[in-house]
């Protein structure tokens, strides 16, 4: 059986004015480019929104929270990719959406959650209260008897090296993160598009599937640092800085409690190996191999240059 008769009803993809690491925008271009219309949720009209309409994408602005909102975006819809950034109301989004789509009865709901839970169960967690957010989506989702197909993910090349490492190999020549000596294996959210974008393309060979996504290798950020040096043709060490110092400097760069609390517990579990996890579900999926570390920086090279522009910049501050 295939589902591909459906081009003529949009594909809802939420988050789809995301930036840095973020899934949408990424799944949105390629689907347009598979030929399937587009339905892109934002949450305000802006810029980004009209980047999506020039992509080709119909925009709706929304809530995942808000009923009438998600209404308005499902309405005739018939698959749906769902992803949120971290936040408190991470559940209260997942089911006011999973409750709608129900109701309009789609096809496909691509969950996008973390590979965390794959390590939790009713009497196993974390300490970071998004984790048991998204282990509890997927219980929802499961009890829901929606056609849900599950996508975990490591942590994001984009989100851990550009958003959070960024500045420290550029001004420092260091990755100077608290992650001890454990090994991880970030994938691309690039990548992770790819495979989603497989997935809603013909949904109905993955429904009830949970696709673990790792990415090129896993490794230790000594290795990381090394390959960073290849790439960008300088020396990068990696420092391991204290886990307190770096949450301080988290919160007094004004991000949210929920948010720090998060990146705390992920980095103890990357001390204590948590991320050290190999599988070929990418390539099950796209056929392609995971993008590596050292393709990622050539690509992202000018993110960890300093300019003379940055420099004469620090100089006068």
């Amino acid at each position: 059986m295939t589902t591909k008769s459906t081009h003529d009803s949009p594909i809802l993809v939420t988050g789809a004015a995301g930036d840095l690491g973020a899934i949408g925008r990424n799944l949105t271009t390629m689907l347009i480019a598979k030929g399937h219309k587009v339905r892109a949720l934002v949450r305000r009209e802006d810029e980004r929104a009209e980047v999506l309409r020039q992509l080709g994408a119909e925009v709706v602005q929304g809530d995942l929270t808000d009923l009438e909102s998600m209404h308005r975006a499902i309405a005739g819809v018939k698959r749906i990719y769902f992803g949120m950034s971290i936040s408190p109301t991470y559940l209260e989004a997942t089911i006011n959406t999973a409750a709608v789509a129900k109701h309009h009865g789609v096809e496909a709901f691509v969950n996008m959650s973390q590979m965390t839970v794959t390590q939790m169960s009713i009497t196993e967690t974390t300490d970071s209260p998004q984790h048991k957010l998204h282990w509890l989506a997927e219980q929802a989702l499961n009890w829901s008897g929606l056609p849900v197909v599950t996508v975990r993910p490591t942590v994001f090349l984009e989100g851990f090296f550009l958003r959070l490492a960024a500045a420290g190999v550029r001004d420092n020549d260091e990755l100077a993160l608290p992650l001890g000596n454990g090994r991880t294996s970030p994938v691309s959210a690039v990548d992770v598009a790819r495979a989603v974008a497989e997935i809603l393309d013909n949904p109905a060979p993955h429904i009830g599937q949970v696709y673990n996504l790792t990415g090129f290798e896993s490794a230790d950020l000594d290795q990381y640092a090394r390959v960073f040096s290849e790439a960008l043709g300088r020396t990068i060490h990696y420092r391991d800085v204290p886990l307190s110092a770096w949450t301080d400097t988290l919160r007094g760069f004004g991000v949210p409690a929920h948010l720090v609390n998060h990146l705390a517990v992920m980095a103890e579990l990357h001390v204590q190996g948590r991320y050290d996890r190999m599988t070929d579900d990418l390539f099950k999926l796209t056929g392609k191999t995971p993008t590596s570390l050292y393709d990622f920086v050539k690509l992202h090279a000018a993110e960890f240059t300093r300019s003379e522009a940055t420099a004469l910049g620090a100089v006068r501050s």
